[in-house]
């Protein structure tokens, strides 16, 4: 089960990286990719309950799955309160759910701290201007688009603050 659980924790990173590529690409996240990621999630959680000697504990503690959900949930109604309010797209309120999953209720605060100084140090980056020997360069051509339409494709700044939550337990492991 430890393999399989690293499998699906591997697919899940890739496809929030494309999720994040997508929106910075496109200011759109596919309806696609969330599904396929709560579905990981999903398929997590079935290797968990299989691989564990406490089902109930796996089920119902906070730092398991009903912990997981939870968190999703919050943090999905989070993103749908958002784009009422026309601060977020739906992509990005839909993205929330699968980040909630698998940051779970215990990762809740740190997410939420990285996506706070992310965001900031985005949009302090997207005041900068791009030096002109890179400026013809696709990607900095995208982030000179970005800036001049003011839309700020939020879902690669979620997808970090999320990788980064989940990495922090294997950097503080590293650092003992």
């Amino acid at each position: 089960m430890p393999q399989m659980i690293d499998v699906i924790s591997s697919l899940s990173v890739f496809l929030f990286l494309y999720a994040a590529w997508t929106d910075f690409r496109t200011w759109k996240i596919p309806n696609t990719i969330v599904l396929a990621l709560v579905a990981l999630y999903a398929l997590r959680t079935v290797a968990v309950i299989l691989g564990s000697q406490d089902v109930g504990a796996a089920l119902f503690a906070s730092s398991g799955i009903g912990g997981d959900v939870g968190a999703g949930l919050l943090m999905f109604i989070l993103g749908v309160m958002l784009w009422a309010f026309r601060l977020f797209g739906a992509g990005d309120a839909k993205l929330f759910l699968p980040i909630g999953l698998f940051v779970g209720w215990h990762g809740m605060l740190p997410f939420s701290f990285l996506l706070l100084v992310l965001g900031i140090l985005t949009l302090l980056v997207l005041r900068l201007p791009v030096p002109l020997p890179v400026a013809h360069l696709a990607f900095f051509m995208r982030v000179e688009e970005i800036r001049a339409s003011r839309k700020v494709p939020y879902g690669v700044v979620m997808v970090f603050a999320a990788l980064l939550t989940l990495a922090l337990p294997m950097i503080r492991q590293q650092l003992r």
